[in-house]
């Protein structure tokens, strides 16, 4: 379980319809190679000794014996392998015919798990030959020399780890309207797995891939799902060998069907992520069912070929979808959340005017784009957003035309005010020497600009728009009191990797040719505050990435420390694994620092922070996701940082 992650498979061997003795080679060559893998969970389809599709033979003893032979030699076989896998099979118990699933792990059988839901409608007919779980009336049943427990109220537990903890289903299991996975996953089990044998028809594929991926995310849980392939009985229907590995609502990894040979699939989920998401929903503190289960112990598997490799994808960019298409669907839908929540704002004060400081950067940009979508909202014309540029020492060329082209061309009011006389007089009024390029020197001038802004609100009756992003809140890149504050801040909860794909949708999808050629040069455009005197030559000389470190890594760790709770080591090997090509580990692992040092010593900009509208999983509010104390100590992510 190195890093939180279990390694976990399905798969479909190849298959001769009542052959057992076939099909336990096969089952035996599929666990070996998963072994060898590092695989620590597999699941095979339902049924999978004998094929699914065996029909009135399922009455036959000599089936039932060569099945139970089959399951002994599976057992035998596989003793010298800490891997838990579980392979479907009939047993007859007292009279009555059962669809099982054994559980083995290190040449003994953990538990066996008969199916609760039986199909008898359409092309399936189960109940003609099967009995439903809840008719057992036995709690352990012999295989062999030893004593199993039986039944589908077994909950499978790791010894010492109470943290990992496993579940078992059948197939129509998991179509029921409410599974047992469901109730597994309310008494702990965070890893559920699906022994299946469902039969292709257009379009099943479809609805099977949804149902999985779902039941995964209402079960907060990893979802392992096997089914026969082409090797069962073509008389009345095809199987097409469906294999899926879902996690708390995503696919992981997900076959090609149609085969006849062994196929299997693998995938790490991550035991971490469900835990911490488990932690904070309070659906799963009433443990509901937990005590109709029989907790089952076994050992965690030893898997000491990983190295550290992952069976996942580690996505550098995960506020950013990496599908065009979806890409595109998400900034037009932040961008509708961000002017519906402004027009609200707009008709709950019933003002009709907005004041808001536009730099010719990404952020502030973003901003005027969303405020004059608002006043065409709400009817209102562009002239009502008076835009204010408000050049300064560290102001360029390039920003301040980019900034008066923008506001001109959106049809804003434009308003210039030069800040540099009232800074120099306040440095005066101060005693600070104007040749001392320090904080202070930097926050006069954010300082002046809000001033400014909030004193023209005040003159014509507006609101105040906020810039502000949540890369930077995160970073505590803001000055307090200064661009920190506004009246709403429309950008507060946008990361800053993902503002400018919203522009861009912006300027490819509602903006002219002119205001289109304005933003892609604005995204052009490094990012700084731009309160440092440029270069001779007029350039940019205050970049934020230089000072701070790259925001799609800064990103990357506000990411995963608030959706997940990632802790400093986890962090910095995802952030490894993710930037291998472009950045080193000892560049991380400084990055890192910084970004525990800001994060934890910037908190109280973030107490105070103004109204804004919420629009991805990962927020920073106080009034909402993030409550934290802003005397917070960071020594012990610090601690555990020194020790890599």
């Amino acid at each position: 379980m190195k890093y939180g992650y279990a390694r976990v498979a399905a798969a479909a061997p190849e298959l001769r319809v009542a052959d057992c003795t076939f099909n336990q080679t096969k089952i035996i060559e599929c666990i070996k190679e998963a072994a060898a893998q590092s695989v620590e969970f597999l699941v095979f389809p339902e049924l999978c000794i004998t094929g699914y599709s065996c029909g009135d033979l399922f009455r036959q003893e000599t089936l039932l014996e060569g099945a139970q032979t089959a399951l002994e030699a599976i057992v035998e076989a596989t003793g010298d392998l800490t891997l838990v896998a579980m392979v479907g099979l009939p047993l007859s118990i007292k009279g009555r015919l059962y669809n099982c699933a054994a559980v083995i792990q290190s040449g003994k059988i953990l538990g066996i798990v008969p199916k609760t839901n039986l199909p008898s409608y359409n092309e399936f007919y189960e109940t003609r030959w099967f009995t439903e779980a809840q008719h057992l009336e036995v709690k352990e049943l012999r295989v062999g020399s030893d004593l199993v427990p039986v039944g589908n109220d077994l909950i499978f537990v790791a010894e010492g780890k109470e943290q990992l903890a496993f579940g078992v289903e059948i197939c129509e299991d998991v179509w029921a309207p409410i599974p047992p996975s469901s109730y597994l996953a309310q008494a702990g089990a965070q890893l559920l797995f699906n022994l299946s044998a469902s039969n292709e028809l257009v379009g099943k594929a479809d609805y099977r891939r949804s149902l999985i991926v779902n039941q995964a995310g209402r079960c907060v849980a990893g979802y392992v799902y096997a089914s026969a392939n082409c090797g069962e009985s073509s008389t009345d229907m095809v199987y097409g060998g469906h294999l899926m590995i879902a996690e708390n609502g995503y696919m992981l990894k997900e076959s090609d069907r149609f085969y006849f040979d062994n196929q299997w699939i693998c995938a790490d989920v991550d035991l971490d992520r469900l835990n911490y998401n488990r932690l904070i929903m309070g659906t799963f503190r009433g443990g509901f069912g937990a005590m109709n289960y029989r907790a089952i112990p076994f050992t965690a598997p030893k898997n000491d070929t990983f190295e550290g490799e992952l069976m996942r994808y580690i996505d550098k960019h995960p506020f950013v979808p990496g599908n065009n298409l979806v890409r595109d669907e998400r900034c037009h839908e932040i961008l509708s959340i961000q002017t519906s929540g402004l027009a609200k704002r707009f008709r709950h004060t019933g003002l009709k005017k907005a004041v808001i400081g536009i730099s010719g950067g990404l952020d502030s940009t973003l901003a005027l784009i969303v405020t004059v979508r608002a006043m065409e909202k709400l009817g209102l014309p562009p002239e009502n957003v008076i835009a204010i540029t408000m050049p300064g020492f560290g102001t360029t060329g390039r920003t301040y035309d980019n900034a008066v082209n923008l506001i001109k061309h959106l049809g804003a009011s434009l308003k210039v005010v030069d800040i540099k006389a009232a800074c120099l007089q306040h440095f005066e009024d101060i005693g600070h020497d104007r040749e001392i390029h320090d904080v202070t020197y930097e926050n006069v001038q954010a300082r002046e600009r809000t001033q400014i802004l909030m004193d023209v609100a005040n003159k014509i009756g507006a609101l105040v728009i906020g810039t502000g992003d949540l890369s930077e809140l995160a970073l505590g890149w803001c000055t307090y009191n200064g661009d920190h504050m506004s009246m709403y801040g429309v950008n507060g909860s946008v990361p800053k990797t993902l503002v400018k794909y919203i522009i861009q949708w912006y300027a490819d999808h509602e903006a002219n040719e002119v205001i289109r050629g304005i933003l892609y040069d604005i995204m052009d455009t490094p990012i700084s505050p731009e309160l440092l005197p440029p270069s001779q030559s007029g350039e940019i000389v205050q970049k934020t990435e230089d000072i701070l470190g790259p925001y799609e890594v800064h990103d990357f760790f506000l990411y995963h420390m608030l959706r997940f709770g990632t802790g400093p080591e986890k962090l910095l090997f995802l952030a490894s694994r993710a930037f291998s090509a472009e950045y080193s580990r000892e560049q991380l692992k400084k990055w890192l620092v910084v970004f525990y040092k800001r994060f934890f010593s910037q908190q109280f900009k973030r107490s105070c922070l103004p109204d804004g509208p919420k629009v991805g999983t990962v927020s920073l509010s106080p009034r909402g996701d993030w409550r934290m104390p802003s005397d917070a100590s960071v020594s012990l992510w610090l601690d555990m940082l020194e020790k890599l």
